[in-house]
């Protein structure tokens, strides 16, 4: 085992140069991505459509200006005609070759999934690469670590094996990647596959949860809310107050999907070690776009390298017919902006749905502030996931509560009536007193949001929240009655409309 911590050791160590060579020369290897992006697909059906190869005669301004004017944002709805090709079989359609495997993208509780293509390339050399990343920033920054000295418990969604005429394969982008795992990682994760791939979410916690409490975890992975559930289970099978006490080695969680900052006081309640750490990553079905630098870092860094040619789109310009788009060398610091995406995956300015704030340009680092459709902006308020997610960690810190799940929907005026904001929010330990609780968490909102701090101004426009608390196990039974449970699956925090509150309330 000597041998092979020394060999992981080395390999991350490789990737180290790489990385500083794309955080002091951003738009150089930005460039050489986009280029090298259109160089590979000029020969594909979308490729063709678009005369990528005229692009390729020019500078790499000209090509992106061409570029930008050729090919027009897109949406998974634009673009499904032609993953439906892909789907279906069809090869050189966005990327060349044929995509072997297709990431079942369900993210919030949207009844439709979306079906996002998984080249060989998109798989190596992004979501892989990404996690190798992980782990050597991870090592840089923490020398001594004993990570390899024992198991990483990952907890993911369930692959479904979907295979066609066409040999395609679909599932939970957890799913593909534990997969396809190189040999030396399968080596440090558990649980073993059969149980990571099960179907019953609720069977597969129960054996995730028995079978890790006979390993030594040294790390954990996975999205927090989902986690807990896992960690609670191993303490009801242990009787041990705390996971500490399980797995005394442990040192590391490393995590996504969600913001932390509602599980942060929760996390280090369950594991009190003062050796842990906490390790962001920013890891969707369409790619590995960003990580902490180091422990103890709240932004991430974007990584240029990985296939991915990045665009941001001024919120103000959003819904725009003809939108400013900025590369990264034209973004601002602490401006926010929508995230347009061109993958070795095979996605061509792909609007992910999601926001991010510039929180540094040299090196170039993010924030994620939320989705471009999960905000709320009902009276001009602006409010963002972002906020409302420091909000509360900012209250729970304050109050000495803990939160499991939340979601929030407008008020709307009616008649004379002002309007306000509707929350509904699982305690694990609720407020002793929810008034106070309310008063802490409409000033922490005005602290973080001018626009909602204008609006509240003496009530004229907005009245202060309004609290409603969940019962224990609301928003996993709503989520398992809609066939939802699983590290995929989110509750949306933020709606402009009431229709997610309105199916939670019922269920009180």
């Amino acid at each position: 085992m000597f041998f092979v911590n020394k060999f992981i050791k080395l390999r991350f160590k490789s990737r180290y140069k790489k990385i500083e060579k794309f955080k002091n020369n951003p738009l150089a290897v930005q460039a050489n991505v986009f280029l090298n992006l259109i160089e590979k697909s000029k020969n594909t059906i979308w490729g063709k459509r678009y005369n990528y190869s005229e692009i390729l005669n020019k500078d790499f301004n000209s090509a992106l200006i061409d570029f930008q004017s050729r090919v027009p944002i897109s949406s998974y709805e634009k673009l499904y005609t032609d993953i439906e090709k892909v789907i279906l079989g069809e090869e050189n359609i966005l990327w060349p070759g044929k995509t072997k495997w297709l990431a079942k993208s369900s993210g919030t509780t949207n009844s439709k999934s979306k079906l996002i293509p998984i080249t060989t390339e998109s798989l190596k050399k992004c979501h892989y690469q990404g996690g190798e990343d992980v782990i050597a920033l991870y090592l840089k920054s923490n020398p001594r670590s004993k990570l390899f000295s024992g198991k990483t418990l990952s907890v993911g969604g369930s692959f479904i094996d979907k295979k066609n005429s066409n040999d395609s394969s679909c599932g939970d982008l957890s799913a593909i990647l534990i997969h396809n795992l190189p040999l030396w990682a399968k080596i440090f994760r558990a649980p073993r596959l059969s149980t990571a791939l099960l179907g019953d979410w609720e069977l597969k916690i129960d054996m995730i949860a028995k079978e890790a409490i006979k390993r030594n975890i040294t790390a954990l992975a996975g999205v927090p809310s989902w986690t807990l559930v896992v960690l609670n289970r191993v303490l009801e099978i242990t009787g041990k107050n705390n996971i500490s006490q399980v797995w005394p080695n442990l040192e590391l969680f490393i995590h996504g999907g969600v913001s932390f900052s509602p599980y942060k006081e929760q996390f280090k309640k369950i594991i009190p070690s003062p050796k842990m750490n906490y390790f962001e990553t920013y890891n969707a079905s369409e790619g590995f776009f960003a990580l902490n630098e180091q422990v103890g870092d709240d932004d991430m860094l974007l990584i240029l390298d990985s296939g991915v040619f990045y665009e941001f789109i001024p919120l103000a310009e959003l819904d725009q017919k003809e939108p400013k788009v900025l590369d990264v060398s034209q973004v601002e610091l602490n401006k926010t902006y929508a995230l347009v995406i061109s993958t070795n995956g095979g996605l061509w300015r792909y609007l992910i749905g999601d926001t991010v704030t510039i929180t540094s340009l040299k090196p170039l680092k993010i924030k994620v502030a939320g989705r471009t459709k999960h905000f709320i902006n009902v009276f001009g308020e602006e409010l963002m996931v972002s906020n409302t997610d420091e909000a509360l960690r900012l209250v729970s810190e304050k109050t000495g509560v803990m939160i499991l799940d939340y979601t929030v929907a407008p008020v709307f005026m009616e008649n004379s009536n002002q309007g306000g904001h509707e929350w509904l929010i699982e305690f694990s330990n609720p407020p002793e007193n929810i008034d106070i609780f309310t008063r802490e968490l409409d000033l922490a909102l005005k602290s973080l949001n001018s626009d909602y701090e204008a609006k509240r101004f003496n009530d004229m426009i907005l009245l202060p929240p309004k609290i409603n608390i969940a019962r224990s196990g609301l928003f996993y039974n709503w989520l398992k009655n809609k066939g939802k449970l699983g590290g995929q699956n989110k509750v949306p925090r933020l709606s402009n409309s009431r229709e997610y509150l309105e199916e939670l309330l019922k269920l009180i």
